[in-house]
């Protein structure tokens, strides 16, 4: 089924454009129609399989691509070891694995995005639901997207041949939920960033002690009358 609202290129081109702008990020010809070619697979195929509440190129750009944009800039930021609240993109190596972690029905974000705006980084997207594996390796593949790989597994069932660096959440849940499900999949040194909409105060509080959120940044997302947040954690030194 194709979707009955107009597919406006240049039109959308340009919002992924001036939203990069707005996080400070630079974005060349390649990640740009990487980006847009997934989603308008995701529009194009979103009624038959239910893959996102959003309907239309337009709340689909915002509500998924912008705002998983506001990952790129501090994740590279915290890979190089630079202050997370310098707001500049940088460049340089990246984590040598991202996960990200999602609770129930995902189309793929924000991976898709980490992986087009950063090709080094292998990212791996986990879901239980088969049906939306199944769409984000045909997705990725059509786009050209080669470092993102799609595993369809129940994260505490996950038992990667190596820890990831980072377990990045959207829509997740409680933090304590998330760090009970992703735990064993971390390095030592490996860091949780979460994205929440206000402040979650409740959930920080009834973490563990072994554990730590040492940054808490606000984001803007373009378009988005919302808060948003990113909760970073990591575990405490033993």
């Amino acid at each position: 089924m194709v979707s009955s609202v107009a597919w406006d290129s240049a039109g959308l081109t340009e919002r992924l454009l001036a939203g990069a702008r707005q996080f400070a990020l630079s974005i060349d010809e390649t990640p740009v129609r990487q980006l847009l070619t997934y989603l308008e697979h995701l529009d194009r195929w979103n009624d038959v399989h239910s893959l996102s509440a959003w309907k239309g190129p337009a709340d689909l750009l915002t509500h998924h691509v912008l705002d998983s944009l506001s990952l790129v800039g501090p994740l590279r930021r915290y890979a190089e070891g630079r202050p997370l609240h310098v707001l500049d993109a940088g460049s340089g190596p990246g984590f040598p694995a991202v996960v990200l972690a999602r609770a129930g029905s995902g189309p793929g974000f924000p991976a898709v995005v980490l992986a087009a705006m950063n090709p080094s980084w292998p990212v791996t997207a986990v879901d239980a639901v088969g049906k939306k594996v199944a769409f984000v390796r045909q997705a990725a593949a059509e786009a050209g997207v080669s470092n993102l790989v799609g595993v369809h597994a129940r994260l505490e069932d996950m038992r990667p041949s190596a820890p990831f660096d980072a377990v990045v959440s959207r829509a997740f849940g409680s933090l304590d939920h998330l760090v009970a499900q992703t735990k064993h999949l971390l390095s030592a040194s490996g860091v949780w960033v979460a994205q929440k909409g206000r402040v979650p105060a409740d959930e920080i509080a009834r973490l563990q002690t072994d554990l730590q959120v040492f940054h808490v940044e606000p984001v803007t997302v373009p378009g988005l009358q919302a808060e948003r947040h990113l909760v970073w954690m990591r575990k405490n030194k033993p």
